[in-house]
């Protein structure tokens, strides 16, 4: 068999196949054959129908369209082994399947054309020594402080105020009904129109400015016990009630009771009510050695984020199909599996209506994500890192003892330890020997998301470093839903 090889886009193999005369003729008279002794024709025992009554019958052209079949299946199939083609995904047929039916003639040769996409080409560019900006994320000593008075005001004990007006920190229990106000040149004597749902009985609500739209609380600051007063709000914009947004607003709200807040002391009974630990200072302790490490985590993660950025954008990549759409299904079966832990019903979530919108809005981060995968494999195999078994091992003992009572393959635990300590290993190796400055935590724009037009796809591993990993794709699939 003879095969021509051509270099095309998108890490595609361009093939010309030519099928010697002996085999067109072969599989035609196979063909035959295998239609003669399943054929069921009226007048004739099964597997005796004569060959010209079989041909009229059937009609030539079907015959040959089935015999064509497995001549180009089998023509890319004997191609790719002979020229020792690394293929990937389904091979495309390039020519036209009827024109081939057109032109086939047993016993003489049969040329046509297919393609196959390849792993993809990466020339990486600049990768040690690279220079970048990092957001800087320093560690707030107060967020300790932050978590043990929101502890307290959920402790809180309520107890009845007499003798003064509401103020900002109280807690009150009141009625109200929510009017539209009357637009510039209406009639100021006609009805308020009532807004829907915008009205409450014995409504309790803490007093602070952040609750209810701008203006309501304000309103009730001063007021009495036992005291009606109109109070003028207005909605934001944008707002969740379309309908609403921009809109100003008129409340009539009486005041019913007022209590205020009586916190508990911070002290060791306090500690020991609302945790695990006996005294105060354990307690802080904990909450101020976790909120450091969240903080050298997102300043770790912020420098990778910022790398691999750095990384992508001094490679090049020639990406083929398959691997895109190999990433897209990942996601979205990731995605999937997540949604449904929540106990949400994925399939009023994923269905022939939703499904074709969510691939093609998922594409842009598959191939940004692929990008990078290859990136790093390509750095990881120029420099030779690796993980030892030592670390591999220890890793996976880790993950088996901590999900023991669950049901996992040990043999995927493997892959995916491999994957993240090799990931984890170029990365640090990446960081060691770039140049970053820092900068002030939200003062770089987030990175363009690669489009199609890029032409890039990459195998469906997935070591990028994502903060929010699961909510690109959890807000992409709320997002077509709504729709």
């Amino acid at each position: 068999m003879k095969v021509t090889q051509e270099k095309l886009p998108a890490s595609q193999i361009g093939l010309e196949i030519e099928i010697a005369p002996e085999k067109t003729k072969q599989t035609y008279e196979k063909v035959i054959q295998n239609y003669a002794r399943e054929a069921n024709i009226s007048g004739f025992r099964k597997g005796k129908v004569p060959r010209q009554i079989l041909l009229q019958r059937l009609g030539k052209t079907r015959i040959k369209a089935a015999a064509l079949e497995e001549l180009i299946q089998n023509g890319i199939g004997e191609a790719i082994k002979q020229e020792n083609i690394e293929a990937i995904g389904q091979p495309e047929l390039r020519s036209s399947f009827e024109e081939l039916i057109s032109n086939y003639e047993p016993g003489k040769p049969l040329m046509f054309s297919a393609a196959v996409d390849v792993p993809p080409q990466i020339n990486l560019g600049e990768y040690s020594g690279l220079q970048f900006k990092a957001e800087e994320v320093k560690y707030d000593s107060e967020q300790a402080d932050k978590v043990l008075e929101n502890e307290r005001q959920q402790k809180a004990t309520l107890i009845p105020v007499e003798g003064r007006s509401a103020q900002i920190g109280d807690t009150s229990i009141l009625d109200f009904k929510g009017f539209l106000a009357p637009e510039e040149g209406s009639d100021p004597e006609a009805e308020l129109e009532p807004i829907p749902g915008a009205e409450a009985t014995d409504f309790e609500v803490d007093l602070e400015e952040d609750k209810f739209i701008p203006g309501f609380i304000i309103g009730i600051v001063g007021m009495n016990p036992g005291e009606t007063k109109e109070i003028s709000a207005q909605f934001p914009d944008p707002y969740a009630n379309e309908e609403l947004a921009g809109k100003a607003a008129k409340f009539t709200v009486t005041l019913k009771e007022l209590k205020e807040k009586e916190l508990p002391e911070l002290n060791d009974d306090f500690a020991r009510e609302v945790s695990e630990f006996e005294t105060i200072a354990e307690l802080r302790n904990s909450l101020e050695e976790r909120f450091q490490k969240e903080s050298e985590d997102n300043a770790k993660a912020k420098k990778q984020e910022s790398l691999l950025n750095e990384l992508v954008e001094h490679a090049t990549f020639d990406l083929p199909e398959t691997m895109i759409q190999q990433e897209v299904d990942a996601m979205l079966t990731q995605t999937a599996m997540r949604l449904q832990a929540q106990g949400l019903d994925i399939k009023k979530l994923f269905n022939q209506d939703t499904i074709p919108q969510l691939r093609e809005r998922s594409r842009s981060e598959a191939v940004d994500r692929l990008k990078r995968t290859l990136a790093l494999r390509e750095v990881g195999e120029r420099e030779s890192i690796k993980a030892s078994e030592e670390e591999i091992e220890a890793r996976k003992k880790e993950i088996m003892e901590e999900y023991s009572k669950e049901d996992v393959d040990p043999d995927k635990v493997q892959e995916m330890v491999e994957n993240e300590l090799l990931t984890e290993k170029i990365i640090d190796w990446l960081l060691e020997r770039s140049s970053i400055e820092l900068v002030p935590e939200g003062s770089l724009k987030p990175q363009e998301t690669s489009t199609e037009e890029d032409g890039d796809a990459v195998e469906p591993q997935k070591p990028e470093v994502n903060e929010n990993d699961s909510s690109t794709e959890e807000q992409t699939v709320s997002a077509t839903v709504q729709e």
